[in-house]
């Protein structure tokens, strides 16, 4: 079955969201691949975050192993050169918080003869948009900005910070923004809103090529029906990153449709 919705679908910015950037990711490059010259390659290029929770409240479920108490009662055996002093074990043991790796992929085109980087492609994940991930980000992307390669960003998530911008962003949920080199810094925006599909929107290549139409609804309903979406999203329940007011309301009739249709 369809998604609900007709573009984003609001039940996948939460837990599964990890899935949809590499299924979508995916979907981009085939959909590129098939409409770009012998002149160029698009190629995947992962890389590994390392993101702390910004505040964590630690219970037995949270982490390992497991809380350990130690019997109060229990007493070390004495150490040799310490004068005799028993040492008490520690009462408590609690697991500390790491950093985690969280894996990213870019959408990189790149011209065969010299493997230059022509356009960037980032389908940007949560750990793009908060804490440490974002300071990440922001200095791989100002490499971008200053170098002559294209920039595409899909931001598909409600929460978390947008990419900078000189002047605020009208009201939307979802964007797609588009720095093309030969412009800078001026950006080409897609606001794109909760009722709408996903945008065709152009990927520029080298100077004296067209740009490369990038459907992006197409995508986007590729990955949900491959990856059987339908079936993992529970849209009896509310989703995960919570809608307000009138989208909620719109939200809950689209998901109270397609139930009745199934």
């Amino acid at each position: 079955m369809p998604s609900p919705f007709p573009g984003m679908d609001p039940y996948l910015e939460g837990s599964l969201w990890t899935t949809v950037h590499f299924g979508l990711s995916a979907e981009i490059i085939r959909q590129l691949a098939s409409k770009l010259s012998a002149r160029y390659l698009v190629l995947p290029a992962e890389r590994f975050v390392m993101e702390t929770p910004e505040s964590v409240a630690i219970t037995v479920a949270d982490v390992y192993p497991d809380v350990a108490v130690a019997d109060a009662g229990e007493v070390l055996p004495t150490l040799s050169g310490n004068g005799g002093i028993a040492v008490a074990p520690a009462p408590l043991k609690l697991a500390t918080v790491l950093p985690s790796p969280v894996p990213h992929v870019t959408i990189e085109i790149r011209d065969v003869a010299e493997r230059q980087l022509v356009t960037a492609i980032e389908v940007l994940s949560p750990t793009n948009k908060r804490s440490d991930g974002r300071e990440e980000y922001l200095a791989k992307r100002r490499r971008i900005l200053f170098s002559t390669a294209h920039l595409m960003e899909i931001d598909l998530l409600r929460t978390g910070e947008r990419v900078p911008m000189q002047r605020p962003l009208p009201p939307a949920p979802y964007f797609v923004f588009l720095s093309r080199s030969e412009t800078r810094p001026m950006t080409e925006i897609w606001p794109i809103r909760l009722n709408e599909p996903l945008p065709v929107v152009p990927a520029p290549l080298l100077p004296g090529d067209a740009d490369v139409p990038l459907d992006l609804q197409s995508a986007f309903t590729a990955m949900y029906d491959l990856l059987r979406y339908s079936r993992a999203v529970d849209y009896t329940e509310p989703p995960e990153i919570p809608l307000k007011g009138e989208a909620a309301l719109w939200a809950e009739e689209r998901v109270r449709e397609i139930r009745a249709r199934r």
